[in-house]
């Protein structure tokens, strides 16, 4: 990815802790929004200054339409979509509350679709592009007590899907990948560490992200790769 523009949003998240040095190593130019300064500092632990230099941090709500036209706007392009936000909260359907259900899907599906918009028009004026997002393996396989999650997630896959259809016969691709759970710090602290060794690490999905997010995949379109590690 030596010399392309990538946005990927969640680079300070814990996925983001283990993607982001990687498409730093490819020689990618890096937009990164963000919510919390902390995050950024964090980041900036991981990498050394030369790589670190090559990020732009913008503060931004990706649940605000003009927020996300106005940072896709301001870059020179989008070569690469990275959309690694996104997250999860348990509870029966039965006692789950609206208001959570929507939140969930503001983060993992309402995200998708603004910065998905907005970067697919960039791509289209340039003729260039590569979208990669997240799924889940609960959007093929849901799971009890998970199903805004689950439910969300899905509908991150069918959009992903839809814009591979949408973009047959030009130079843009858009993928999906399905992971199971993710050893981050927030699912450990969430899910305990019984089973941390069966989860998928950061690393090694970034490796799968930054396989669909590069010229080499130019002939993937619409696939949902499961990366489900040993569970």
């Amino acid at each position: 990815m030596k010399g392309k523009h990538v946005l990927l949003t969640g680079g300070t998240g814990g996925l983001g802790l283990g993607v982001t040095p990687v498409v730093l190593s490819l020689g990618a130019e890096v937009t990164i929004p963000y919510i919390q300064a902390q995050e950024v500092e964090r980041l900036k632990s991981l990498i050394s200054p030369a790589d670190f230099a090559r990020i732009r941090f913008v503060a931004t709500n990706l649940n605000d339409e003009e927020a996300v036209e106005r940072l896709i706007n301001d870059l020179p392009r989008v070569d690469v979509l990275i959309h690694l936000v996104g997250g999860f909260a348990m509870g029966k359907t039965h006692e789950y509350s609206f208001e959570n259900w929507k939140r969930d899907f503001d983060l993992n599906l309402n995200t998708t679709f603004l910065v998905c918009k907005h970067s697919l028009r960039r791509m289209l004026e340039n003729g260039y592009g590569r979208i990669v997002t997240v799924g889940s393996k609960g959007a093929v396989q849901p799971s009890g007590q998970l199903a805004a999650y689950c439910a969300s997630k899905a509908g991150v896959v069918a959009l992903t899907q839809a814009i591979a259809e949408e973009t047959k016969d030009t130079n843009i691709t858009a993928n999906t990948v399905l992971p199971s759970v993710i050893d981050t710090p927030s699912n450990r602290e969430a899910m305990g560490t019984d089973n941390v060794d069966k989860w998928v690490k950061p690393e090694s999905l970034a490796q799968v992200i930054c396989f669909l997010a590069s010229e080499a995949a130019k002939d993937i379109r619409g696939a949902a790769i499961p990366v489900y590690g040993d569970i």
